[in-house]
């Protein structure tokens, strides 16, 4: 039996399961075959992005399961996310349009706005995705993400995606939208691991009834990434031997306690794999809770040092990473 995962109540009524599936680099044939497994073993949240190039493999996977009567649409939230490069408002209903095209479905869940930071458009196709300059930087639009919220609110209203939030946004920028905004953004989806635990995020977010959405929750196993190179990743809590302990007292893996204290911060993390026996485990984490000592532990790996830095866009004015939070 698979395991039931939670949901919480979003600030718009709606409820999101509080634990998803990671689809970053999950392309092809891999991209299909873990969504197939994740929706089998009982996740019901799935989450991609126009950027990762494997919307269509999600909407197939998603639909087949459909198709053979083990999920409803309705059952399953769809998360998806406009690109940098479609800050614009023109832009955004028609990157919508093509997200629910790649995916084949009536109405995405969940829409978010990828980055504060707009870079100049330059066309639909990958090869447009990261425009560069000579000197390694990002070619910036001027656009204003609150020009962008504007159309993504026309939107939620129209019934193409029933709630809008954003990712990788700092306090003083959803500050900034929760003051000009119609619509409140549900989520802000942020990297969030033992090493940049974002409690300070959390709370205010939590002020606001903002949900935080934690990606890398594992502190990004694949050091080799296309978009921010090689990182040199401080030391892992995976492999830590007082993490091991925790999970071996719980019949569980380190990584299944990583997980766990994420949930119990208040996250929704959304580990990515395509291997079943990994899958499953990233699931099985609603059985057991930490105690405030082994809390205590978990917190101590917190250093605040990104796995994603997004250096090649810090000359850009809404460049969200010079804050604390």
């Amino acid at each position: 039996m698979a395991p039931q995962v939670p949901s919480v109540r979003l600030n718009n009524g709606l409820d999101m399961p509080v634990l998803g599936l990671g689809t970053y680099m999950a392309t092809e044939e891999e991209g299909v075959a873990a969504v197939k497994m994740a929706i089998d073993e009982g996740y019901r949240h799935i989450d991609t992005a126009y950027f990762y190039q494997n919307e269509s493999q999600v909407g197939q996977a998603v639909r087949a399961k459909i198709a053979e009567g083990v999920i409803k649409r309705e059952d399953v939230f769809i998360v998806t996310k406009v690109w940098n490069t479609f800050h614009a408002p023109e832009h955004v209903e028609q990157a919508c349009q093509k997200s629910l095209d790649n995916l084949g479905l009536d109405y995405i869940d969940l829409y978010l706005i990828h980055w504060p930071t707009g870079w100049k458009f330059s066309g639909w196709t990958p090869d447009g995705f990261l425009p560069m300059n000579a000197n390694g930087k990002t070619i910036d639009s001027d656009v204003d993400y609150l020009d962008t919220w504007k159309a993504m609110e026309k939107l939620a209203r129209s019934g193409k995606v029933k709630s809008i939030g954003v990712s990788n946004f700092n306090s003083e920028q959803l500050t900034r939208l929760l003051a000009n905004c119609e619509i409140k953004p549900v989520t802000n989806q942020v990297e969030c691991n033992p090493g940049i635990n974002q409690r300070k995020l959390i709370e205010f977010c939590r002020k606001h009834d903002i949900v935080i959405t934690a990606y890398s929750p594992l502190g990004r196993p694949n050091l080799t990434d296309p978009v921010v190179g090689t990182q040199d990743i401080p030391k892992h809590a995976l492999d830590d031997p007082r993490v091991l302990a925790i999970g071996k007292k719980y019949g569980k893996s380190a990584g299944q306690v990583v997980l766990r204290y994420l949930v119990e911060l208040g996250t929704l993390p959304i580990p990515k794999s395509s291997k079943l026996e990994r899958i499953r485990q990233n699931i099985d984490i609603f059985d057991f809770k930490l105690t405030e000592d082994e809390i205590k532990v978990m917190d101590g790996f917190n250093t605040g040092c990104r796995t994603v830095p997004f250096n090649f866009s810090s000359e850009h004015k809404y460049f969200p990473f010079n804050l604390e939070y």
